[in-house]
């Protein structure tokens, strides 16, 4: 989920969370069979977030200047915290498969809302309706990815 402009209210917020739920689930899973440990899935995306901010700053920014309220990632602490509450309250690994992932998916867009938010305002554009975001995409032209 690199580009704002791509960061949609139809394909964005139903392919990202499904994607990215594969790891904090898996370390969830070890660390409570092993540890009895809650928090597995906040301590994965903890990282990865770390990770991508990394990844945005230098590549991104360092390397081609694109603004950072452009190429922001997504926030996924509130559904992996949702997600180790869930299993942590229950127990039980179908529960959190079930009421966990159902939560994460549905937390995903109203948690990004207000990073989202001032991106989808509408503007006029030389007599066209567009937002922000679609602005943003007109005049920083991507010709490839940045972080490849």
């Amino acid at each position: 989920d690199f580009w704002s402009d791509w960061k949609d209210r139809r394909l964005w917020v139903t392919v990202t969370p499904i994607v990215l739920i594969t790891f904090p689930a898996a370390v969830q899973a070890v660390l409570w069979e092993r540890f009895r440990l809650p928090f597995g899935a906040t301590i994965v995306i903890l990282g990865l977030l770390l990770g991508e901010w990394v990844n945005r700053y230098f590549n991104f920014w360092g390397w081609t200047y694109f603004p950072i309220n452009f190429v922001f990632p997504a926030s996924l602490i509130p559904g992996a915290i949702l997600l180790d509450v869930v299993l942590m309250l229950s127990g039980s690994y179908l529960f959190t498969a079930v009421i966990g992932g159902m939560a994460w998916g549905l937390v995903f867009y109203p948690g990004n809302w207000p990073i989202i938010a001032p991106l989808h305002v509408p503007v006029e554009y030389n007599g066209m309706l567009m937002s922000v975001a679609d602005i943003q995409g007109y005049h920083y032209v991507r010709t490839g990815t940045p972080e490849y």
